[in-house]
C-alpha cells in the first residue's frame, strides 16, 4: 500500500469519526436530552425574613414553550414531580405557551387542567412571557389554574403571623410600572428594611432597572434558558435578547440573590445541549446575622 493511499484511508478514518459524533449529538440533543427532568435546589438566607417563613419551600419553574417538546406526557409529569416536592409557593415566570403553537381548545383545557392540579400552601404566582402575549388566553388558563398574575402588581402573603412577604412581577410585554411597589415600600422606611421582598420578570436584563428603584432580597426569572445549546466551557450559543448580560442560573448583584431558570422547554429549535429541562426549589432560611 502506497503512502498516499495510507494517508487517504487515515483522512476517512477521521471523517467517518467526525460523522458518528455529529450524529450521536443530533440524536442526544434532540431525542434524550430534552426529555430529561433534573430539580435543581438552593438555599436562599435572608436576615430579613420572618421566622414564621423559615422553611418554605418555593418551586420555580418556567418557559414550558407548551407544543414544542413539552406535550400533554411532559406536562402531566412536571406537574407531578412538583407535588412530591409539597412546596409552600409555585412561581412562574413565563412562556407557557410557544408563539408557534397551533393552540386549540383541548389543549388550553389541558392546560388550565394540569396546572390547576399543581398544589401550593401559600400560593401560586406567575408573570407573562414574551411567547404568551400570542395567546389572549394565556390569562384565562392562569386564572383557572389558580394562579394569581403579577403583571407590574404585586401580593403579600402571610403564614401563621403578622409579618408577610412581598411578591412583585413585572410585567414583559408593556412598559416596566414599579410605581405600585414603589408606592408601597417607599413611603416606610421600616417596611423596605424588614420586609423580604420578591420580584419576578421573565425577563432577566430587565434587573438592573429594578434595582435601581426597588431593593429586593430575592429576583427571579426565566428566557434566557441558560443558554438552550450549551458547550462547556463556553458562552451560551443561543442568548435572546433580553438575556445577553444575564443569563446563568445564578448572580449575587449588591444584597440580592438572582436565579434564572433553565426552562424546561425549547425555542426555536427542539435541542437541547449540556443543559436538561430543569425547575428550581429554593427553601428560604432565616439568618442568624
Amino acid at each position: 500500500m502506497t503512502i498516499k493511499k495510507i494517508k487517504l484511508r487515515r483522512r476517512y478514518k477521521v471523517l467517518l469519526w467526525f460523522l458518528i459524533i455529529f450524529v450521536f449529538i443530533v440524536i442526544y440533543t434532540y431525542y434524550f436530552e430534552p426529555n430529561r427532568l433534573i430539580v435543581y435546589e438552593y438555599k436562599v438566607e435572608n436576615k430579613k425574613l420572618s421566622p414564621n417563613f423559615h422553611g418554605t419551600k418555593i418551586v420555580h419553574l418556567s418557559d414550558i414553550h407548551y407544543g414544542r417538546t413539552i406535550k400533554d406526557k411532559q406536562l402531566k409529569r412536571i406537574v407531578k414531580e412538583i407535588n412530591k416536592i409539597n412546596p409552600d409557593i409555585v412561581i412562574f415566570t413565563g412562556d407557557l405557551i410557544d408563539k408557534d403553537t397551533i393552540l386549540t381548545t383541548k389543549m388550553t383545557n389541558l392546560l388550565s387542567t394540569e396546572l390547576n392540579n399543581i398544589k401550593a400552601t401559600l400560593g401560586k404566582y406567575a408573570v407573562t412571557g414574551n411567547h404568551d402575549a400570542y395567546f389572549p388566553s394565556y390569562s384565562d388558563i392562569l386564572t383557572k389554574s389558580d394562579f394569581i398574575l403579577l403583571n407590574n402588581d404585586y401580593n403579600l402573603i402571610y403564614n401563621k403571623g403578622y409579618d408577610p412577604i412581598l411578591i412583585g412581577g413585572i410585567n414583559t410585554n408593556k412598559e416596566i410600572d414599579l410605581t405600585p411597589i414603589v408606592t408601597y415600600l417607599k413611603p416606610n422606611e421600616e417596611t423596605i428594611n424588614n420586609l423580604f421582598t420578591i420580584i419576578l420578570m421573565h425577563i432577566p436584563d430587565y434587573i438592573d432597572h429594578i434595582l435601581e428603584e426597588l431593593p429586593i432580597d430575592l429576583a427571579l426569572a426565566g428566557h434566557s434558558h441558560n443558554g438552550q445549546f450549551r458547550i462547556p466551557g463556553v458562552k451560551p450559543i443561543f442568548a435572546p435578547t433580553g438575556a445577553k448580560k444575564y443569563y446563568a442560573p445564578y448572580y449575587h448583584i449588591n444584597n440580592t440573590d438572582f436565579f434564572i431558570s433553565s426552562g424546561l422547554g425549547t425555542s426555536l429549535i427542539n435541542i437541547r445541549s449540556f443543559n436538561p429541562p430543569s425547575f428550581n426549589l429554593y427553601r428560604l432560611t432565616k439568618a442568624s446575622k
